[in-house]
């Protein structure tokens, strides 16, 4: 990339926080916090960094690790401070506080008085893991000390689940910080990035994930096998590394729950077929593992969206990168280091098309619930899919006014991805039946038609992926 791209809403609302402490703040207590999450990889560090520079503020980063301990993260945390830009760190050189509450009592007496400044404790998480007094320790030096001064203190984390629960009721930090998620960069922000027609950056998306560090090797205009033909033959690329690397630090003794995302990275979906797929796990273990998975976020499940209720739940990896990692990558890393790359690919190219039907359908399904107004009909406040336990019907769209269990259906919808193959007159006839098998849809329910090739019917509302592009992301 050549220079920094997107994140106007997060930039946005750090500036907010900014002017918040810049006009003082109520009782003298100026200073305030941020609790900021996202996937691994996602580039929220990237954004506090070019928060920072924008803003020009005294500040210190520091950056926790999964290695250290908790006296290693205390020297770490000193050596930050002491090689900081902020007007006092020269102050903090040579210190050697042997719990944190010394080191942050150190902190605040470093931090500027008269202008603000900026902290950063960046994966919080690994920080809480070596000392469980660090996360009540923050909030007494925070409520005593820091808020005191105008600082922003940004606690940043990749654990969705356990950043998500640091703002809890009965948690230490509990209304007193501010939460940001920072997602994967959008299809428009790929689109602006590699200069690729809208369908082609769609393809993109689903390989990259709208990760940072792939983006910025992905040249400029490049198409996906333009891309993925480089990639095969370097086994350092950031698209191979960064799936392994994210699955070691959220998993690191999990075996069983690798085993399962494999098997859900794999195409395998219900409860069934996900324990066959994953070697016969018994029904515990893949339980334990399907709870974990979904509470760190990396899988969701999906049940159908109409108006009954229904348990027929299915699930899918949650980030489109690591979904393709897992896919076509992850379990033929050894052909890549070996220099048979082209088995890969050849692969990829054999799987494509029918991988990227399946893989597009939660991304159009959020592009459509983003669409402006007037792309839904009014009173949409869900999209989601339709199934049964024997896949008949099986609908890709169904927008409805709430869910998982729908008071009313607002349209139902098919997405025809495939290249010069339009949404036709045969499709429009299954869409109808399949309207007529949904439970809470009648003959006046609206139809929508997704299709990367146009749409050559009357009777249906038509979204292409220029549209989509459109989405309020």
């Amino acid at each position: 990339m050549d220079a920094f791209v997107g994140r106007e809403r997060e930039l946005a609302a750090l500036n907010r926080m900014l002017s918040r402490i810049e006009s003082g703040g109520r009782a003298g207590r100026p200073g305030r916090a941020m609790l900021i999450r996202g996937r691994r990889r996602v580039g929220k560090s990237r954004l506090v960094e070019e928060f920072i520079e924008r803003a020009g503020l005294p500040h210190v980063f520091f950056t926790a690790s999964a290695q250290s301990t908790h006296q290693l993260d205390l020297s770490l945390f000193v050596e930050a401070m002491a090689t900081s830009v902020l007007p006092d760190a020269a102050a903090t050189q040579g210190q050697s506080p042997q719990t944190w509450d010394a080191a942050l009592h150190l902190l605040a007496g470093a931090l500027p008085a008269d202008r603000p400044s900026v902290v950063v404790l960046d994966e919080m998480p690994y920080l809480i893991r070596n000392d469980s007094g660090f996360e009540g320790t923050l909030q007494k030096l925070f409520d005593r000390e820091l808020s005191r001064k105008p600082v922003l203190l940004l606690c940043v984390g990749s654990d969705l689940a356990m950043m998500e629960a640091l703002n809890e009721y009965g948690r230490p930090f509990h209304q007193r910080a501010t939460e940001m998620v920072v997602p994967p960069l959008t299809p428009a922000d790929v689109a602006d990035i590699l200069q690729l027609p809208p369908a082609e950056t769609f393809d993109a998306f689903l390989v990259s994930g709208g990760l940072p560090l792939v983006l910025d090797e992905w040249p400029r205009g490049a198409s996906v096998f333009d891309y993925l033909s480089d990639v095969v033959e370097d086994p350092t690329s950031a698209l191979l590394v960064s799936g392994e690397r994210a699955l070691a630090a959220e998993f690191p003794a999990e075996a069983q729950a690798r085993q399962v995302l494999g098997a859900i990275g794999s195409g395998e979906r219900t409860h069934t077929l996900i324990g066959r797929e994953a070697g016969g796990l018994p029904p515990a273990s893949l339980a334990r593992a399907l709870l974990l998975l979904t509470a760190k976020r990396v899988v969701d499940a999906v049940t159908p969206l109409s108006v009954r209720p229904s348990r027929e739940t299915r699930y899918y990896v949650a980030d489109p990168h690591l979904r393709f990692w897992l896919a076509f990558l992850g379990p033929y890393l050894s052909e890549i280091e070996r220099g048979r790359g082209d088995l890969t690919l050849a692969r990829i190219k054999r799987s494509w098309t029918a991988w990227r039907g399946r893989a597009i359908e939660p991304v159009v399904r959020e592009a459509l619930f983003r669409l402006p107004e007037g792309g839904l009909p009014e009173g949409t406040g869900a999209v989601g899919g339709y199934w049964t336990r024997t896949n008949n019907p099986e609908i890709d769209i169904v927008a409805a006014d709430r869910g998982p269990i729908a008071k009313r259906i607002t349209a139902v919808g098919s997405i025809k991805w495939l290249e010069n193959r339009p949404f036709d007159g045969h499709d429009l006839a299954e869409l109808i039946t399949h309207r007529s098998q949904l439970p809470g849809a009648d003959d006046d329910t609206p139809l929508i038609a997704v299709a990367r090739s146009g749409v050559s019917v009357d009777g249906v509302q038509a979204v292409g992926p220029e549209e989509l592009l459109s989405a309020r992301w």
